[in-house]
């Protein structure tokens, strides 16, 4: 089973989003949720459990949930908001409340001091959230970016990360397989293989 990130996404019930990021178990080498955009205003992203994928093809994921369902799903953006004094931030303490779209402090602010809104990624412990786009870097340089993730149907393990666009070798696409994956840190895959031994490659395995 293929995994393409920034392709659209049907639900049970129709077009619901589109695919932005892949979350990915490092130590088990298995993929443990897809992060989709709500097509519908806000356009929330949802963290969407890979149980929830039915199939999937080069661009487009079909899931079985509906767009209710998936609108009740967990949001994968979070955003707290922090008490800004001088060089200093710390939390807002609980006198400020939310108000529709607004948030209200019900006591004066001390002087100098402003609210400012943090955003960040909820990620479970001990996952990667893997994007199209992310770099790949073999022992002796940049060979080029994530397309997608091939996954087995039985187990969801990864067992190639796969280039389609954007490497060394033009429209050939590369498939590399998670074992010659030494390490990924922040945006970046490292390679155990010279740019030579990825060009060497043969062609991925397709699961029905």
């Amino acid at each position: 089973m293929h995994i393409p990130v920034k392709v659209e996404v049907h639900c049970s019930d129709g077009l619901c989003g589109r695919s932005t990021h892949v979350l990915v178990d490092v130590k088990r080498k298995k993929v443990t949720h897809l992060v989709i955009k709500e097509s519908e205003p806000p356009h929330e992203e949802r963290i969407v459990p890979i149980e929830q994928v039915l199939d999937t093809a080069p661009d487009v994921i079909l899931l079985r949930s509906t767009k209710d369902e998936l609108s009740k799903m967990e949001p994968f953006n979070q955003t707290e908001y922090l008490r800004e004094k001088m060089a200093d931030l710390d939390y807002v303490p609980s006198g400020y409340v939310p108000f529709g779209t607004y948030w209200v402090w019900l006591e004066p602010l001390p002087p100098h001091t402003q609210v400012v809104p943090a955003r960040y990624q909820k990620v479970p412990l001990g996952e990667l959230a893997i994007e199209r786009g992310t770099h790949v870097k073999a022992t002796d340089g940049r060979v080029g970016r994530v397309d997608e993730l091939i996954v087995h149907p039985e187990d969801e393990h990864i067992t190639h990360v796969v280039m389609r666009e954007g490497h060394l070798w033009g429209l050939k696409e590369i498939a590399i397989p998670i074992s010659e994956i030494d390490r990924i840190v922040g945006d970046t895959v490292y390679l155990k293989l010279s740019k030579d031994e990825v060009e060497a490659l043969p062609a991925a395995p397709v699961y029905a």
